[in-house]
């Protein structure tokens, strides 16, 4: 809208007096319609938790198509969990999940198993077929999902391994390559039926500063070659900022600030600027809440 309204203050012209009401509607409706079609997937005023131990409180990020957008937050504050939500493994007590337009319901398994095909999910340590060379690991979910013949599924399974650096290393096992090959044969995997929606989950835990760096180059290249939606759980700021081009962060259950890498570093929020700048002192605590220490050690007050 802003940019019809600066078109519109460059010509000159203002609007004419006599346009109808309906018309203006109508306009209106066609706009709200284009900027909603690039949204992909929708977290609206999600709750969920576990008995009494509430994970995500009222919660609402919205993810568009084809772009890199970063989860960030300390350990325990519910970023996994948000995965879970959106592949369908646990389901929300309050708020709606829409994956294009699309409810994600658990309820509904036809439906939910569909929506997972257009899904790719790179867990947090690769979670490898131990006993399967890394050609086969990557063969898995095409021979599993397709009916493609085999001639077809070694062209993609080559192609997959070589997008990520390691067509040289198809018939070797996991135990035979270093952790941070074992990310990339897991991302050949994730992207093996060409998802429409990659979810990363702490992409760069234990990974050394080259294998970090390399990470982070083929999430963001392989996401502007193959124009997927990737969304990245982490709580490493710098290599989050330096491949996103929005992210939200997560304290405690709630959204507590969202924007481009350039806005959050320029945030005066307490809880976004701790967390940026990893400061010790700040609005999150380091203990979990908990009775005083006197009372757990019976020392009177």
């Amino acid at each position: 809208m802003r940019q019809l309204s600066r078109r519109h203050g460059e010509t000159g012209a203002a609007a004419p007096k006599h346009e109808s009401t309906l018309g203006t509607r109508a306009s209106r409706r066609r706009c709200a319609a284009r900027l909603n079609s690039d949204i992909f997937l929708d977290i609206d005023r999600v709750t969920f938790g576990y008995d009494e131990r509430v994970i995500l409180s009222d919660v609402s990020l919205t993810f568009r198509r084809g772009s890199v957008t970063a989860i960030m937050g300390q350990s325990g504050c519910g970023k996994t969990t948000l995965l879970r939500l959106i592949g369908g493994t646990v389901k929300p007590q309050q708020g709606r999940i829409t994956l294009h337009g699309r409810p994600v319901d658990p309820d509904n398994r036809a439906a939910l198993y569909a929506m997972r095909r257009r899904i790719g999910m790179l867990f947090q340590f690769g979670a490898l077929f131990t006993d399967l060379t890394l050609f086969e690991n990557v063969a898995f979910p095409l021979r599993e999902h397709t009916t493609l013949p085999e001639s077809m599924i070694r062209d993609i399974v080559i192609m997959k391994l070589h997008a990520v650096g390691l067509r040289g290393a198809a018939d070797l096992k996991p135990s035979e390559i270093s952790g941070g090959m074992a990310r990339r044969v897991a991302l050949a995997r994730t992207i093996a039926l060409d998802p429409e929606l990659i979810m990363y989950d702490e992409p760069f835990a234990g990974l050394d500063p080259i294998s970090l760096g390399v990470a982070a180059n083929l999430i963001r290249r392989l996401n502007d070659a193959t124009g997927a939606t990737s969304l990245i759980v982490s709580h490493d700021v710098d290599e989050c900022f330096l491949i996103s081009d929005y992210a939200y962060l997560i304290t405690a259950g709630r959204v507590v600030g969202h924007g481009t890498p350039e806005q959050l570093r320029a945030s005066n929020e307490p809880e976004v600027r701790q967390f940026i700048r990893g400061e010790v002192d700040g609005p999150v605590k380091f203990h979990y809440p908990a009775p005083s220490a006197e009372v757990d050690f019976g020392v009177p007050a």
